[in-house]
């Protein structure tokens, strides 16, 4: 007996925020009866009806029955016994993580446990609202995410400027002039921006007139696309756009309109850097200066412009005050909280800027400690993952022993990779929230399976914040929880969680998870008023839905969770509208045009363009600089065990112009050695004629394969560690924020 149903959610692989149809299959085995009946995925497709999506899919998407299915994903626990990885139950399970970390906690203090949060986390309700609380309960000053090799100079930038997290985002859907910098969301999807249909929106721009120029060492597929595309040098975006703010102000350029009433500092930060003219940074950046000064005039002309800055932005030595630059020429233009320009999301739920009292706030404080070894900020409550590998190496009193990741790959993401390899196996304990085990998890102790994206509820409740349109959709449960053969039913990821939390608190393994839930819920319940927190109690809710539905119902819209499930394709709340000068929360309450944490390190911009111009910009004087480069088939490490989205000509290349190839001796299809100061691989070189000449290009995520990983598609397709050759001690300094693109290399024929 069979039939079909079908069901709608969002696709959480990504920061587009996709509607998917997914088509449902009932099966049931002859003669087994009612108990044998399952659903199968039979297709997924995209979602015609999703508010903000509209039947745009990536081919990711489809691959959520793949990912699935997966024989390799992990569906029970897994104990290290004589090397070798053994299925338990989930009560041998939580048993052997209390008796690990009680054990490391008592020989070496609290500080002795890391934890690490992976990007996937960020995509997750679960992870995202029970988390912290599994971080207060470890009690540890050693907290990691993949944030410092990704966004956290934009974050921080934004929160000194804006206060909170409050980052502008470009409203591309009617803007006439798009600068795009460092971000390729042909392939990416968009980033800090959620939107689907990244292609379409920025075609839409040109064909209405308008113009999009990209600025990238790299033609992309989006600088393809695009009116204008300039080659600039890896790392030295911030130098272009401080040019531009000279040009604005030197040629009376400058308008921003009703924004002087809503800014501070706007004297200091024009003459910050009034010095670095056209003429000044043209070598450095290998743009010249004519073309600089046209560019900032058609920036100005332009009916409505917005400036917006990504990966390659953020993840480069001068990545904070990149990120500070995008959002000071928005100002300069006028462009900030204006239609067509950088505007501020009002989202449903969650979203601290719509909450307390508008305009007014504290602010943003960072660096309240440094890491033990090398002395490297926190942000945000966390400390550079690129300080993680000599935390775990240094002895002391201090040192990482033991380690608790959450949906991550940091072997493969991080700084010098092969270095934290080595010294995750030098731990006394390791646990790790994962559904593989991978080039990290390989080293754990206890692995713990959360349940797959078709069986967990979802909520986008970061990305929404950075919508480019107000919209709100929640999705259901597609597929049922795994009952083990113990009967015993697979704990949802929040309980997993959950259960961590009160081990790591000392209530032991078998504590319930309920108790932790009311914790966290109570905690954001004590701001709500007494008739909303008994309307949510008698919803009878647990887990995310309870927590997501307290939010929508004081959030700025007064929504419920049953009017998202009413809607399963999701609810348009309208365009983005000026929220200035309600969205600021800095104690002024105003704009900090200039923090000073920022205006600090203006100076090394100074050295950096005085040393270079010493030095002279021959070809022949520098390095060549690696910068990465990402896939549409491809997020990170963790889908490359899906075999319709690796197949094909391999993707883990060297890409070198071909007039680089020539005088270095380099073929096509053959190997290379690539090395830096701190590491070498060997990977096949692919001649590209769309990459600035000095510059080469190696994907992210790579380097799969090696022994004692359980993941037998990527092992197919292994590529290199890209992070082999990334340098930790080359950092952001206001943010720690790990050089990913401009890393100095050599290369030469294998």
């Amino acid at each position: 007996m069979t039939g079909t149903r079908t069901a709608f959610r969002t696709c959480p692989l990504c920061e587009a925020g996709c509607g998917l149809e997914i088509t449902l299959r009932r099966e049931e085995a002859a003669g087994s009866g009612p108990a044998g009946a399952r659903e199968v995925v039979q297709r997924i497709r995209g979602d015609l009806d999703d508010v903000y999506s509209k039947g745009f899919i990536c081919p990711k998407g489809s691959t959520l029955k793949h990912l699935h299915e997966d024989p390799d994903r992990l569906r029970r626990p897994v104990v290290k016994r004589g090397g070798e990885f053994v299925e338990v139950s989930w009560a041998e399970a939580f048993a052997a993580v209390d008796a690990g970390l009680r054990g490391v906690v008592d020989r070496h203090g609290r500080d002795a446990v890391a934890l690490y949060l992976g990007n996937p986390s960020a995509h997750s309700i679960g992870a995202m609202l029970y988390t912290s609380g599994l971080a207060k309960a470890l009690g540890t000053t050693n907290v990691y995410s993949a944030s410092t090799v990704d966004q956290r100079p934009k974050e921080v930038s934004a929160g000194l400027m804006f206060g909170g997290f409050t980052v502008p985002v470009p409203d591309i859907d009617r803007t006439d002039f798009l600068l795009m910098l460092g971000a390729n969301p042909y392939a990416s999807n968009g980033s800090l921006a959620t939107a689907p249909d990244w292609p379409g929106r920025l075609e839409a721009i040109i064909a209405r007139g308008g113009e999009v120029v990209v600025v990238d060492p790299r033609r992309t597929r989006t600088a393809e696309g695009a009116t204008q595309w300039l080659a600039i040098r890896p790392g030295t975006d911030a130098f272009l756009l401080a040019a531009i703010v000279s040009v604005l102000v030197d040629e009376g350029l400058a308008a921003p309109g009703r924004l002087v009433d809503h800014v501070a500092g706007y004297d200091e930060a024009v003459a910050a850097v009034a010095a670095f003219t056209p003429e000044s940074v043209a070598a450095v950046t290998g743009i010249d200066a004519a073309t600089i000064r046209d560019l900032a005039r058609r920036l100005a002309a332009a009916p409505t412009a917005a400036v917006y800055g990504r990966m390659g932005t953020t993840t480069q030595a001068f990545g904070s005050l990149t990120s500070w630059l995008i959002d000071v020429v928005n100002v300069v233009t006028g462009n900030l909280d204006r239609p067509g320009g950088a505007m501020f999301t009002k989202a449903a739920a969650g979203q601290a800027n719509t909450r307390g009292t508008p305009g007014v706030g504290r602010g943003l404080r960072i660096n309240r400690r440094q890491s033990r070894v090398k002395g490297l900020p926190e942000t945000l409550g966390e400390l550079p993952v690129a300080a993680l590998a000599g935390e775990i190496e240094t002895p002391g009193e201090g040192q990482i022993r033991a380690m608790l990741t959450v949906a991550g790959n940091p072997v493969l993401s991080n700084p010098v990779g092969h270095r934290l390899d080595r010294a995750l196996d030098t731990l006394e304990f390791m646990v790790s929230v994962d559904i593989y085990v991978n080039e990290t998890t390989r080293h754990a102790d206890v692995i713990l399976p959360v349940p797959s994206a078709l069986q967990k509820p979802h909520y986008d409740l970061a990305l929404l914040q950075l919508a480019l349109r107000n919209v709100t959709n929640w999705s259901e449960p597609i597929l049922p929880l795994d009952v083990g053969p113990d009967g015993v039913v697979q704990p949802d990821e929040w309980e997993v969680l959950a259960k961590l939390a009160l081990i790591a608190a000392g209530a032991g393994p078998d504590a319930d998870v309920a108790t932790f839930d009311d914790l966290v819920f109570d905690n954001l319940a004590k701001h709500a008023a007494p008739e909303v927190v008994a309307a949510v109690a008698a919803a009878g809710r647990t887990g995310p839905a309870r927590i997501v539905d307290l939010m929508l119902r004081t959030g700025p819209y007064d929504l419920t969770l049953d009017d998202l499930l009413a809607n399963p394709h999701g609810i348009d709340l309208g365009a983005l509208e000026p929220r200035l000068p309600e969205v600021l929360r800095t104690p002024s309450g105003k704009i900090e045009l200039a923090p000073p944490e920022i205006l600090g390190d203006v100076s090394r911009m100074h050295g950096a363009l005085a040393a270079a111009t010493e030095a002279g910009e021959r070809a022949g004087d520098r390095p060549f600089l690696l910068i990465g480069r990402r896939d549409l088939r491809s997020n990170n490490s963790w889908m490359h065990n899906v075999n319709v989205l690796v197949k094909g000509k391999p993707r883990c290349t060297v890409q070198v112009h071909p007039d680089d190839a020539a005088a270095l001796g380099l073929v096509d299809g053959a190997p290379a050695v690539v090395a830096s100061r701190v590491g070498e691989v060997t990977v096949p070189v692919e001649l590209f004629e769309g990459i600035r000449p000095g510059v080469v290009s190696l994907p992210h995520g790579w380097g799969h394969g090696v022994p004692g990983t359980q993941m037998r598609v990527a092992a197919e397709h292994a590529g290199v560690n890209s992070n082999v050759l990334t340098d930790d001690e080359a950092v952001d300094p206001l943010t720690g924020t790990s050089v990913l693109n401009g890393i100095p290399v050599s290369l030469t024929p294998a």
